[in-house]
């Protein structure tokens, strides 16, 4: 028998939640973000409840190149853009939409013809630091592709630093701003700005995180407020049950100390399997409808919980890591990270189901 473990996938879920957003934030077009092998879910697995959306963006031409395979034909924005001149053969071949941060980008369209139009995302860093021309820069990296008769449509794309924030937004928006006279169509909101600021959603919108069901903030609340659900549940079983005295210790380093008797359930998972080894005691684990505390240091397969006041519980009983009755948020708040880490760390060791 195989080890208990494993992450179901509810890519009817992923469906709902794009229809929810796209409800939300309409009539703004949505990019359907699926980079990190859609966010831990699989590309392949949850493809069939993307149709809805007006493309697919991505970060690198192997999850491109999949998602045209699969039968994609609507827009396809390569995040990131390319990383060498070569590249830009794959994105004709293929009909990619790109970004474009860097000068040496522009330089390689210039030297290359194509089949078909290319279409850009001119970034403009508005305040992030990260990709894209300066505001002072912009105007001349826009005017070289729009002389280019190899470039289509060019949208000015930016992306928030901290899309949570109010004041944040508005310090970025009046930058961004400075170049509203070109009349380009614009896509600046993340899941983030999308659902919280209508003022950045403008033509098109790029939402990764809310489609698997797990807050940008890192709220779990904001799930209920905004109508979603969760996508991935990580669940396993009880192998081992321990009673044990006030004084003695759980696992590694003797972290965890009981100070009266105690029921002590061993799980089969660990960090092996993408469970955040940094999490500490009583971060919860669902176990027969209740939350139970963790009680000991995260091992490499297996981890501990207290049962005290969980009587039914007992070898064999399910447990739910995180998942539909557990956000993955409130694990990742108690484990200092963030829903993202958690979901996109899952190990490929675990078996993975699909539902919905």
């Amino acid at each position: 028998m195989p080890r208990p473990i494993q992450a179901v996938i509810d890519s009817e879920a992923v469906r709902y939640n794009l229809a929810r957003v796209k409800e939300r934030i309409s009539p703004s077009r949505v990019w359907a973000v699926v980079k990190a092998d859609a966010y831990g879910h699989g590309i392949e697995r949850i493809f069939p409840a993307l149709a809805q959306a007006e493309g697919i963006a991505l970060l690198d031409f192997s999850e491109a190149v999949k998602v045209r395979e699969l039968g994609w034909q609507k827009p396809v924005l390569l995040l990131e853009g390319f990383f060498q001149p070569e590249d830009l053969s794959l994105i004709d071949r293929y009909q990619l939409s790109t970004s474009v941060h860097s000068e040496w980008q522009i330089k390689a369209i210039e030297e290359v013809s194509f089949i078909h139009p290319l279409n850009v995302y001119l970034k403009l860093n508005s305040g992030m630091n990260r990709l894209g021309f300066s505001p002072a820069a912009y105007l001349n990296a826009l005017q070289r592709l729009t002389v280019l008769p190899q470039v289509g449509t060019i949208t000015l794309m930016s992306h928030f630093a901290d899309a949570d924030l109010t004041a944040g937004i508005h310090k970025q928006m009046s930058r961004i701003a400075l170049f509203s006279s070109l009349n380009l169509p614009q896509c600046l909101a993340n899941s983030a700005a999308a659902m919280w600021e209508p003022d950045t959603r403008a033509d098109e919108v790029r939402c990764g995180i809310i489609l698997y069901g797990v807050s940008p903030s890192g709220n779990s609340a904001d799930i209920a407020e905004f109508g979603l659900k969760p996508t991935m549940t990580l669940r396993s079983e009880i192998i081992a049950v321990h009673d044990i005295e006030a004084g003695e210790t759980v696992g590694y380093g003797s972290r965890f100390t009981a100070v009266a008797p105690m029921r002590i359930a061993t799980i089969a998972c660990g960090y092996a399997d993408g469970y955040p080894r940094h999490a500490p005691d009583g971060t919860p684990v669902w176990i027969a409808g209740q939350r139970c505390p963790l009680a000991g240091r995260i091992s490499m397969d297996m981890l501990t919980v207290d049962i005290t006041h969980c009587p039914e519980a007992d070898i064999g009983t399910p447990v739910e890591l995180w998942g539909a009755n557990l956000p993955v948020d409130d694990v990742a708040q108690y484990s200092g990270t963030i829903g993202y880490e958690l979901l996109t760390a899952l190990a490929r060791r675990v078996p993975v189901i699909s539902a919905g």
